[in-house]
């Protein structure tokens, strides 16, 4: 696990949504609300995805430029849904 997220911690998931963070299980799965479209449970397994944690600046970055184009900077190819 890269950062220790916690429950209203926002993280980036492995969609490139930045999600609100509502709890994590015993197995180490994040699950939150995308801050995208609102879509929920967002779960995350936090010891194999790499995922992070997003300052609220990242999150409204995320939020206006979009999932697709968040995913080009990183080059990283953007997953279907």
């Amino acid at each position: 696990m890269q950062e220790l997220i916690q429950p209203g911690d926002i993280y980036e998931d492995v969609f490139f949504h930045p999600c609100l963070c509502i709890g994590i299980d015993d197995t180490g799965f994040a699950w939150g609300i995308s801050l995208i479209d609102g879509s929920y449970p967002r779960t995350t397994d936090l010891y194999k995805s790499g995922i992070r944690r997003l300052t609220i600046e990242q999150a409204w970055e995320w939020k206006t430029r979009g999932p697709q184009a968040i995913a080009a900077d990183w080059d990283a190819e953007h997953p279907i849904e």
